[in-house]
């Protein structure tokens, strides 16, 4: 930190990659994790001053997000953070179960020693995250579980085009964990899942992954009643 003029300044932020990229992820990053609440109002300025860009990357990066139904341009009232709309948690939630199902058959199939290990030492680091009590840590070894799931299968491109159809059901995950500390349930399904897969059990693994991403449909309904202000 340095001073100007009597003003605290904030060191540069270092960019890698293109600003426009860079402002697009951060701010989405901000919206999936609820830093940025639903129906919060949002200002191309403020985001600007915040990010130490021009206003012109925040412009399309509010574009972008416009068309993945995170923002909402609302008459007389300016943009907004979208409420979570429930109807496109449980279609992002459809679309995972059905895929992921498959990818865990082939998991079970595929899997080497390494690949095996990689996942085993994420949910290694999920344990130590119930420790730490750590519920964003939690969520990013959550979606790099996944993540590891489509690569070893030879499907990363899958996995990225879920991703974009994902950001209110992710959006009700992070919800979730963050107020139900019981997070235990989480890793204990990602372990059951691992399991099948290590020993090669296709029909368990398929059982247990379907399990895991129908856990948010039991809570959602309380969610909403204990956060009426974030839902559609």
């Amino acid at each position: 930190m340095c001073k100007r003029g009597g003003r605290v300044i904030a060191p540069k932020t270092e960019i890698k990659g293109s600003v426009r990229d860079y402002v697009y992820q951060r701010i989405k990053q901000q919206i999936v994790n609820l830093e940025l609440e639903p129906g919060r109002k949002v200002f191309e300025k403020e985001m600007a001053e915040r990010l130490q860009v021009s206003k012109t990357p925040v412009r399309e990066a509010f574009q972008r997000l416009a068309q993945e139904e995170l923002l909402g341009v609302i008459p007389q009232s300016g943009t907004m953070i979208m409420k979570i709309d429930l109807s496109l948690v449980e279609e992002g939630r459809f679309v995972r179960e059905n895929i992921e199902k498959a990818v865990v058959k082939e998991a079970c199939r595929s899997f080497d020693s390494e690949q095996l290990f990689q996942v085993e030492t994420n949910i290694a680091l999920q344990l130590l995250c119930l420790e730490k009590g750590s519920y964003q840590r939690l969520f990013e070894l959550d979606e790099a579980f996944h993540s590891l799931l489509f690569e070893g299968c030879h499907k990363i491109h899958t996995w990225n085009l879920i991703r974009q159809m994902n950001t209110h059901f992710d959006r009700l995950r992070v919800l979730r964990l963050a107020a139900n500390p019981e997070w235990e349930v989480v890793v204990s399904q990602h372990k059951a899942v691992f399991d099948c897969i290590a020993k090669r059990d296709e029909e368990g693994a398929e059982e247990k992954m379907s399990t895991h991403l129908k856990l948010v449909n039991f809570e959602k309904e309380e969610l909403k009643t204990a956060y009426p202000g974030y839902f559609q």
